[in-house]
C-alpha cells in the first residue's frame, strides 16, 4: 500500500524506536507525528483523525494497554501495539483493549511491513465514522470535540466523567449495569472499589442536574446499575 496519505501517531518514549520510525515511515510517505505518554496520546487523538496508531506497551505514566483503552474509546483508528518482550497475558489484554496488531520485539522492516498490511486490512476511506453527537433533552455529547453543553452551555468533565455520560446517553431510557460500566471505563481487570462509579455518577449528576432538585437525569436502578432518564432529564441550566 502506498503510504503517502497516511498519518500515523507514535506513542512511545523509546527514543531509539521513535527514531527508527521517523526515519522509514518518513521514507516511506508516511506522517508520523510522535508523543511520549498516554495523556498526549489521548490529547492528540481528539485533534487529529490518524489512519494509524503504533502505541509501546511500555510507557513512562501507566500500561500500554490501559492506554490502548482509551484510545479505543475515542476512536476507531487501528491500533499496533509494540513489545520488547513477548507475555501471552499481556497479547491476550491487549486485543481486549482493542488493538488490532502486535509486534514483539520487531525489526524495523517487520513493523513497517505490519503497518502497512493493517492500512490495506482498513483502509481510511473503509472505517466508519463514530458517531458524532449523542443528545437527550438538553444534554448534548459532541464526542468528536470532546465536549458536553447543558442548555446550551459548556460544562467540564473528566475524562471518566465524560465515558460513563456517554454510555449512558448511547443507551437512554435503557438501563447499563454496573459490571458494563466499570468494565467499559476501567477495564476488565480492574478489582478496586466499586463504590468509585457511585462517586463519579454523583459527580455527573452533580454537573448536569439543576441543583435542589428532586428528579434526576441519572436514575439508579438498585442492584443493576444506572438509567439515563430519555423523556423528562433535570438539567442544571433549565429555566
Amino acid at each position: 500500500m502506498d503510504g503517502s496519505s497516511s498519518d500515523v501517531l507514535l506513542v512511545s518514549d523509546d527514543q531509539a524506536l521513535v527514531a527508527a520510525v521517523l526515519e522509514d515511515f518518513t521514507r516511506d510517505h508516511f506522517t508520523v507525528r510522535v508523543v511520549a505518554d498516554g495523556a498526549h496520546a489521548v490529547v492528540a487523538i481528539r485533534e487529529i483523525r490518524f489512519d494509524l496508531v503504533i502505541l509501546s506497551m511500555e510507557l513512562p505514566n501507566g500500561p500500554g494497554v490501559a492506554v490502548c483503552r482509551e484510545l479505543r474509546y475515542l476512536s476507531s483508528v487501528p491500533i499496533i501495539l509494540v513489545s520488547a518482550g513477548r507475555s501471552d497475558d499481556v497479547v491476550v489484554r491487549g486485543f481486549e483493549a482493542g488493538a488490532d496488531a502486535f509486534a514483539l520485539d520487531p525489526s524495523r522492516r517487520e513493523l513497517l511491513a505490519r503497518c502497512r498490511a493493517v492500512l490495506r486490512r482498513c483502509p481510511p476511506s473503509a472505517r466508519p465514522r463514530p458517531e458524532v453527537q449523542l443528545s437527550a433533552g438538553n444534554v448534548v455529547m459532541d464526542t468528536d470535540r470532546h465536549k458536553v453543553f447543558v442548555g446550551g452551555t459548556e460544562v467540564a468533565l473528566t475524562l471518566k466523567e465524560f465515558q460513563l455520560l456517554g454510555m449512558l446517553l448511547a443507551n437512554a431510557g435503557r438501563v447499563v449495569s454496573r459490571d458494563s460500566l466499570i468494565t467499559r471505563v476501567w477495564g476488565p481487570d480492574y478489582f478496586g472499589d466499586t463504590k468509585t462509579l457511585d462517586v463519579h455518577i454523583r459527580r455527573i449528576r452533580g454537573k448536569i442536574e439543576r441543583p435542589g432538585s428532586p428528579l434526576r437525569s441519572i436514575t439508579t436502578v438498585r442492584g443493576v446499575g444506572y438509567r439515563y432518564e430519555k423523556e423528562q432529564p433535570a438539567l442544571a441550566h433549565a429555566s
